[in-house]
């Protein structure tokens, strides 16, 4: 199901009106009205306010279910343990950047480059600027590389914590060892992370609010390579 439909189902079943509904999250009912026929997608914020409204989670409202439960699956990858990947991807990312990791030499003018072997797996996540950035991470099992991540952020407006920020992608969950978790708070700091796809085909994006005013944003995506 997808997220129009999804939207207005959860809406009749709390016996509401467009425009009641756009009450509700401060939006005009026009909004609602393109929301549900699919001609536009709500804001990251406006996301989290149906979420907490409806009291469903950020997954289940924004991904696109074949099944009831909205159950997540992963496709496993050829010849390879996916779960084992999936720990030694999460386990690399809270290592390095996150973790404030040593950086190894760069492998081009100016680059950050940071890697984590572990057997025949290494993890490898090289980035160049600062305040705009833009890198790749990647994984290799024999020296053959089998997946990747290019990103793309920027700080946008003053407030921005990067110690919040490796903080979040310290709790890089299982089910979407990208970024950090779907939502997560601390303070007057608040993260939103939305992921479409599975991991060998994916995208999304992630935002940092502080106080309510968003201060940071990056986009990803990915998959397997061959």
């Amino acid at each position: 199901m997808k997220f129009q439909d999804k939207l207005l189902v959860l809406r009749k079943e709390k016996e509401l009106s467009q425009e009641k509904l756009a009450e509700r999250i401060g939006v005009s009912r026009q909004a609602v009205a393109k929301w549900e026929a699919g001609q536009s997608c709500p804001d990251m914020d406006k996301l989290i306010v149906l979420s907490d409204y409806f009291g469903i989670s950020m997954d289940r409202l924004v991904k696109d279910f074949s099944d009831e439960d909205c159950s997540y699956q992963y496709t496993k990858l050829p010849d390879m343990n996916n779960e084992k990947i999936i720990e030694f991807l999460c386990q690399a990312k809270k290592v390095c950047y996150a973790g404030h990791g040593a950086e190894s030499a760069p492998s081009r003018p100016k680059s950050h480059d940071l890697c984590y072997i572990e057997n025949n797996l290494k993890y490898i996540d090289t980035y160049l600027g600062g305040e705009k950035f833009s890198g790749e991470e990647a994984l290799w099992c024999e020296e053959a590389p089998f997946w990747s991540m290019n990103y793309t952020g920027r700080i946008i407006a003053d407030g921005f914590s990067g110690d919040f920020l490796k903080e979040c992608l310290l709790l890089v969950p299982r089910e979407f060892p990208y970024r950090g978790p779907l939502v997560y708070r601390n303070g007057e700091f608040a993260y939103h992370c939305v992921v479409n796809g599975e991991f060998e085909w994916f995208n999304g994006y992630e935002e940092i609010f502080r106080n309510d005013m968003k201060v940071y944003e990056c986009m990803f995506h990915g998959g397997c390579v061959k």
